[in-house]
């Protein structure tokens, strides 16, 4: 028990000592995260980083140290469309999935009752099974002749006449797999909502759609921030979907580092891919959360 010295009042408080021996001690319990973080985290990218720069030794696979800048110049002149395509496929995946997923979190936040348990558990359900399997059965559902696409082609909606192999069949498995990383934030925002600032806003003559525009939605916006980003940062790097749902000119950056690293075996180039993608991805989320004036998130 740490040493106690008397104030005025006869009340006391931890002595320098105490107050010292207690900072420690939390010190002592950051340890374990920091060791983990560095051991998982910082050596494999620094690691990278260094890959990034090897040198080739004329042996296909076999490269040595160096300070080979002219990977990410081949990095990014070879695959431009890729990065482009990765961009343009999860933005609009984000988007979609904040469309569908607001609705959803507002219901369970608001009106849900004693189904709210039940309807969580729903929303993280797909988690209990593969990240792949769920991909793989998105082909059954977006086959040549399954019910969607036999039914979209009698009301001649799609140009291709199919939705497998194509960019829809991609964004929709983007959107599908990372749809609960966008509800469970909102909700968690939404839940902390108190109602009777939404009965205010109508006590004091305003509609449900001013009342959601004035209260609801600046309040909630730390969630709408963190669920997108948690869609679009891993849907940015995603290769399954492109690799299941899409044809060949539908690849991303995720499949351009995967070919590079186990077919082509340039992991130099692959490093620098990884890098490049890291950098920009940073660059945006830092101007998005700007932006969005949530700057206590990061």
């Amino acid at each position: 028990m740490p040493a106690l010295a008397p104030v005025a009042g006869g009340t006391k408080v931890p002595s320098g000592a105490g107050v010292q021996r207690r900072a420690r001690t939390a010190y002592l319990l950051l340890i374990p995260g920091i060791a983990w973080l560095g051991l998982f985290f910082v050596v494999p990218l620094v690691s990278l980083f260094f890959t990034s720069l090897q040198a080739p030794t004329g042996t296909p696979g076999v490269y040595q140290p160096g300070f080979e800048v002219a990977n990410y110049v081949t990095a990014i002149s070879d695959y431009w469309p890729q990065f482009i395509r990765s961009f343009i496929y999860s933005g609009i995946a984000t988007v979609l999935a904040l469309v569908i997923a607001y609705p959803l979190a507002y219901f369970i936040a608001f009106r849900a009752g004693k189904w709210r348990a039940l309807l969580l558990v729903l929303v993280v359900a797909p988690f209990f099974a593969s990240f792949l399997l769920r991909t793989y059965a998105w082909r059954t559902i977006l086959a040549d002749e399954g019910f969607i696409t036999t039914t979209l082609n009698a009301l001649h909606l799609l140009p291709d006449n199919r939705i497998l192999n194509t960019p829809i069949a991609v964004i929709a498995g983007l959107t599908y797999n990372f749809l609960p990383f966008m509800i469970l934030p909102l909700y968690a925002a939404l839940e902390l909502i108190d109602p009777r600032l939404i009965e205010a806003a109508g006590d004091l003559y305003s509609s449900p759609f001013t009342g959601f525009r004035k209260v609801i939605w600046p309040l909630s916006l730390p969630g709408v921030v963190a669920g997108t980003l948690l869609t679009f940062i891993p849907a940015s790097g995603d290769y399954i979907n492109a690799t299941l749902l899409g044809s060949p000119q539908d690849r991303m950056v995720g499949n351009a580092i995967q070919t590079n690293f186990l077919q082509f075996r340039d992991y130099p180039v692959a490093s620098a891919l990884s890098f490049i993608m890291m950098a920009i991805i940073l660059t945006l989320v830092f101007i998005y959360i700007r932006r969005a004036g949530t700057e206590d998130l990061v």
